[in-house]
């Protein structure tokens, strides 16, 4: 049986939770939906309880960078002692330490499933999610430095996370080097359930025949798990924000943005955008985005965090 760490990463609001959930309802045994408040894959990278559960100790006293030291070894040593595949949820980019190490270390990595949205309209879905507005979300997006959890007043139960700039977040996983990876889109996770999701099945090497995958796809649809969120609400919602599950619709930038917020994110983000069949090639927004050439994720390389 295989056994090791398959890393689930994304940007904020580029459906991860929608693909824990369809996990876990591939996974079940029951024949009702997964109660959206026990939907276990695995822990968040970020989680502080993980690492303190590893090392014995509360690390509270820490500053961020001594945590990050230890995060690699922590997830190395979970690796070696998974006694089958666990899929764990990651915001953080794929970035290096001052010493030189990944922080996902390859050795701690079975494999990466790098989930990707079209940024104009993460910009909406996390500027909802973090209660702020459009323009400071599109502020955040392009910030190289920009990090979750990042105050020095007190360890939250969340890390700090670098998730730098979006573009910045997507290379730094789709070209890293050494790891096994599967890049998929939001987009056609929505507008082609069948063919996306039973090829991630596969490649997570979970249940793959079609029964399976169309049961666990309606039990997940949008609209069940905004009934879950309104009859028992979301634990992992956060405080400020009204509900999790919004929309999940695809080119809801059009009727939200205004045509500066537009040209802001396309001028901060094109080459990744373009590279990903966001923008066709006069550089203009496209709703559903092109088909993503293999040439476009094998580009190896690493990124680092300043």
């Amino acid at each position: 049986m295989s056994a090791g760490i398959f890393w689930l990463a994304s940007y904020p609001k580029s459906g991860n939770t929608w693909m824990r959930l369809f996990i876990a309802n591939l996974n079940g045994e029951e024949e009702e939906a997964v109660d959206i408040n026990e939907l276990y894959t695995g822990s968040i990278a970020s989680g502080r309880g993980w690492i303190d559960d590893v090392l014995g100790f509360d690390i509270g006293a820490l500053s961020h960078d001594e945590i990050d030291q230890l995060r690699p070894d922590v997830y190395r040593w979970s690796a070696e002692q998974a006694e089958s595949l666990e899929y764990h949820k990651i915001h953080d980019a794929y970035t290096t330490l001052a010493d030189g190490r990944q922080l996902i270390p390859a050795n701690a990595t079975y494999g990466v499933l790098y989930l990707l949205r079209n940024p104009l309209d993460v910009a909406i879905s996390f500027a909802h999610h973090s209660n702020c507005s459009i323009d400071k979300a599109i502020d955040n997006m392009s910030n190289p430095q920009f990090a979750f959890c990042g105050g020095t007043k007190r360890l939250n139960n969340q890390l700090r996370q670098w998730l730098l700039s979006w573009s910045d977040h997507v290379i730094s996983w789709v070209d890293a080097a050494q790891i096994n990876r599967l890049v998929v889109r939001y987009e056609d996770m929505v507008n082609h359930p069948m063919t996306t999701f039973s090829k991630v099945a596969g490649f997570l090497e979970l249940a793959t025949d079609e029964n399976s995958i169309t049961q666990a796809l309606e039990h997940c649809t949008i609209k069940k798990l905004q009934e879950q969120e309104q009859e028992k609400g979301f634990k992992e919602k956060m405080a400020t924000s009204a509900n999790f599950f919004r929309k999940g619709k695809v080119g809801d930038w059009q009727e939200t943005l205004s045509e500066t917020q537009i040209q802001r994110i396309v001028t901060d983000h094109c080459q990744v955008m373009q590279r990903f069949g966001y923008l066709d090639s006069q550089g203009q927004p496209l709703v559903n985005p092109k088909p993503i050439e293999r040439q476009s994720i094998q580009q190896p390389a690493f990124a680092s965090q300043g």
